[in-house]
């Protein structure tokens, strides 16, 4: 008998790939086939205080990344708010970390209400830098800009 494939989501900005997500992308992929949703450029300037690359270098080096590191062609698409497309579509997992915990709460919350089941959350920890404090992209860029303008 041929095991069913279970069907996993994340979400992200993804503009610069830490640790932190290696630790979300191992493990999506240990739970099944993964669906990444990748903030569009709207949403970024809507949810986020930094300046991107754009969606479309975002998506080529995170797909690039991916194969590389993981052996796989993943499914990446557009994302234009937090639900993406976990209220129309079924998945068996979202693997989130402690700061968009939250938001897949409200993602069972609203697939509740539209009569779908929840899909199980899986929050991983997060990964701490140097400084102690989990890692995360804006923060990293935040921390590039003032190191720019001081060499400037």
């Amino acid at each position: 008998m041929k095991k069913e494939i279970k069907k996993v989501v994340i979400g992200g900005t993804f503009e610069i790939i830490h640790k932190g997500h290696e630790t979300l992308f191992k493990k999506a992929f240990s739970l099944g086939s993964v669906f990444i949703g990748l903030t569009s450029d709207a949403m970024v300037k809507k949810t986020k205080k930094i300046k991107t690359k754009g969606f479309t270098y975002r998506k080529k080096y995170l797909k690039n990344f991916i194969k590389k590191e993981f052996k796989v062609e993943p499914e990446i698409g557009k994302i234009e708010n937090k639900f993406g497309p976990t209220l129309k579509r079924d998945f068996d997992f979202i693997v989130v970390s402690p700061e968009t915990y939250k938001n897949a709460v409200l993602i069972n919350k609203e697939r509740r209400k539209i009569n779908k089941k929840p899909i199980k959350i899986i929050k991983i920890k997060f990964v701490l830098g140097k400084n102690g404090k989990p890692l995360s992209s804006t923060g990293i860029l935040k921390r590039n800009n003032k190191l720019n303008r001081k060499t400037c």
